[in-house]
């Protein structure tokens, strides 16, 4: 009966609120209260509501780590500094001068309760991850400041209680550093391996799942045994499973399916039941007590996101998201509390218990998590909305609405891994549709090769739509494969073609007769894919370019691809290219904020290929950019590749990239390299031209 009526609860009262224009978070929030002890007493918050209460709290936590945009982190790893320490030092101090004058506390008392307003629990953040925000830079500086806030803040609740009890000397600071120092380096250098050489082996979705759970708990469990938080553990378990859950996989649905239906707002609720509102009328001294902490808690966190979004040229938008999620106090300020509440100092005369934070201080604390929980819920969901609207136009403009991507399927064991590169090509909420497609061909039409391909179609759509992704199956009866292909791409308009490697590849028929013919008979982008390894356990792309390559149409559409897999499988990219390739590759990249780790290595001797065996490490993606023979990048050395790559390159993952490229007959030399609109429309004009002469033919020879 508890968990139906706390289903229930999880059901109704976000459509209840929604109703009304109010937050769905702050609608748990408040249906805690009126369930919970202090208002209608239909549960009590027993063991069973902490513990999914404290999973919930360890998920949000995760969750951030696991969405946050790494390269764009390490980026600004300066101002998360000092918006975190902005943020921790402000309350800081005002909240000590107010708790010791205003409220007369002593002077450890209002170090700790001071402590308790620099503190922020990231309440809001599952509204900015639903609205698809979460890379936003405000979004990267409230998650790191949370983390130097709730982390200084422990360090003063653990001085403070060991100087009360008499514990502080330099053998505890020792022992806290030394464990704190053990249990990162095992999180960042231990589970690494540990979670590649998982996924290597184990493709199960269900045992997927459980694995990063028990990462999750158990990184949990060694901060608390470090001496730290636990939501730290939580967090940096998110950080190391970053790289390994792409955001556009069944495992990153399943992941943010179960922790929003379910752990999360257990949580929510659970804060709710631990607010009394009869507090209110217990006298002026609660009162005031809760006016002084409410007032001191958000007026400093505003100035302090006031003061970092005037450092860091935020929009007031930015601002306003940065204040909503800095502004909520719930989990670390709920422990700082409590663990002040129990420790007693002296006793007074009639024997009672003098506590370091009294219930004042504990019932005002109660109020401020319900208002700051509600100003936060509010400010977040107004600023996401807002947020949303202007990365949707933004990327309307960069996305090219005519591309079109298809997956050609020939075998079962690779479908999986080709759904997922060919999903992770199109960026998160594009439009850009994704064909799946799958031939009989006349040579090989018997009814156990229709029914195995209608397997493949199956396994296909499901892997997308776990995902979250439609795919648009096309099955196709032809002469052979490659004029299926060919008329498919033509008839649908596909600008991206992913097909994988012939699977009897030798260093004489390396691509297999289908992709050559499909190389001599079109001019899209192609990409031939060879995975030895799911995508998410690869470590970085290398890149190798030829000269020229910045000459040919398609460049500035295989950059954007290539960019894209590296951002959605958080790879860093490595270019392998002579000096003038390298600084047309800088050059485009700087007006755009990309938030991809490139490098840049100087290759010039393609006869000299085998040197990148040495440079190419395991987990690597190793990508070729080719070109068509006759073409302007087009080198005689790129004959030899695949002997190279059967011969010295057969243990890596690897993804052979013909680039777009023009008809043949136009002289190109003339084109400036800079511009690939001037190219584009070029072909477009020829294109033009070539079709009005065959229209003038066909009449002449009727006639």
């Amino acid at each position: 009966m508890i968990f139906s009526l706390v289903l229930f609860i999880i059901l109704f009262a976000p459509i209840l609120f929604n109703k009304i224009k109010v937050p769905h978070i702050i609608g748990l929030i408040i249906a805690g209260v009126i369930v919970g002890p202090y208002g209608l007493n239909l549960l009590t918050r027993d063991s069973s509501i902490v513990l999914f209460g404290t999973v919930g709290l360890l998920y949000i936590m995760f969750l951030a780590g696991l969405e946050i945009d790494m390269t764009e982190f390490m980026k600004n790893r300066s101002k998360i500094v000092v918006f975190g320490l902005t943020t921790f030092l402000l309350p800081l101090c005002v909240g000590s001068l107010a708790s010791y004058y205003v409220l007369g506390y002593g002077l450890l008392s209002s170090i700790l309760l001071a402590s308790m307003f620099s503190t922020h629990t990231l309440i809001s953040y599952p509204i900015a991850s639903r609205y698809g925000v979460a890379k936003n830079l405000s979004v990267t500086l409230a998650i790191g400041g949370t983390m130097i806030t709730d982390i200084l803040a422990l360090l003063i609740l653990a001085a403070i209680a060991g100087v009360t009890k008499g514990d502080v000397s330099s053998s505890f600071w020792v022992q806290l550093g030394g464990s704190c120092i053990a249990f990162v380096c095992v999180v960042f250098f231990v589970f690494p391996p540990i979670i590649r050489w998982f996924f290597k082996r184990f493709e199960d979705n269900i045992s997927q799942y459980i694995f990063v759970l028990a990462i999750v708990f158990l990184s949990s469990f060694l901060a608390e045994a470090a001496g730290i938080e636990a939501i730290i553990g939580a967090f940096f378990s998110g950080l190391v499973l970053n790289q390994f859950v792409p955001r556009s996989s069944p495992l990153m649905n399943r992941i943010d399916f179960v922790g929003n239906a379910l752990f999360i707002p257990f949580f929510l609720i659970g804060v709710g039941m631990l607010v009394d509102v009869t507090v209110l009328f217990n006298g002026t001294g609660a009162l005031k007590v809760a006016g002084v902490i409410v007032l001191v808690a958000v007026c400093t966190k505003y100035f302090a996101a006031w003061i970092s979004q005037k450092l860091f040229n935020l929009s007031a938008t930015e601002g306003r998201m940065l204040f909503g999620l800095s502004t909520s106090h719930a989990a670390a300020t709920l422990a700082i509390i409590l663990v002040g509440y129990n420790i007693i100092i002296g006793e007074t005369a009639n024997g009672e218990p003098i506590r370091l934070l009294n219930e004042d201080v504990l019932n005002g604390t109660i109020l401020l998590i319900l208002i700051s929980c509600a100003i936060s819920s509010f400010v977040v969901e107004k600023a996401s909305q807002t947020l949303a609207l202007e990365e949707e136009s933004v990327i309307d403009k960069e996305v090219d609405s005519h591309q079109k991507i298809l997956i050609s399927m020939a075998y079962p064991e690779t479908v999986k891994d080709l759904i997922d590169l060919g999903l992770i090509l199109k960026p998160r909420k594009s439009a850009i549709p994704v064909y799946a497609l799958h031939i009989v061909s006349d040579e090989n039409s018997s009814d156990s090769v229709q029914v195995a391909g209608k397997k493949m179609m199956d396994t296909a759509i499901r892997h997308a739509s776990a995902s979250e992704n439609t795919l648009i199956p096309l099955t196709r009866f032809d002469v052979n494969i490659s004029n299926a292909i060919t008329y498919t791409i033509k008839e649908h308009g596909i600008t991206d073609l992913l097909i994988g490697l012939h699977r009897n590849s030798s260093q004489l028929q390396f691509f297999g007769p289908v992709a050559g013919n499909i190389l001599q008979r079109t001019n899209e982008t192609i990409y031939i894919y060879r995975p030895l390894q799911p995508i998410n356990t690869l470590k970085r792309i290398v890149a190798v370019v030829p000269a020229k390559a910045e000459l040919e149409p398609g460049f500035m559409h295989w950059i954007e691809k290539i960019d894209t897999i590296a951002r959605e499988a958080a790879l860093p990219l490595v270019f392998y290219a002579n000096q003038t390739t390298i600084d047309t590759l800088k050059s485009v990249d700087q007006p755009n904020k990309i938030s991809v780790n490139k490098s840049y290595q100087l290759f010039e001797n393609w006869d000299d290929f085998l040197i990148l065996s040495r440079e190419l490490k395991q987990n690597d993606l190793f990508l070729i950019i080719s070109s068509r023979k006759g073409h302007v990048s087009y080198i005689k050395q790129l004959d030899k590749l695949p002997y190279y790559l059967h011969q010295y390159f057969n243990n890596y993952s690897l993804i052979m990239l013909f680039p777009k490229q023009l008809e043949l007959g136009i002289d190109r030399t003339d084109i400036d390299k800079t511009d690939g609109n001037l190219i584009e429309a070029l072909a477009g004009r020829m294109s033009t031209v070539s079709k009005a002469g065959s229209f003038i033919k066909g009449l002449i020879k009727g006639k």
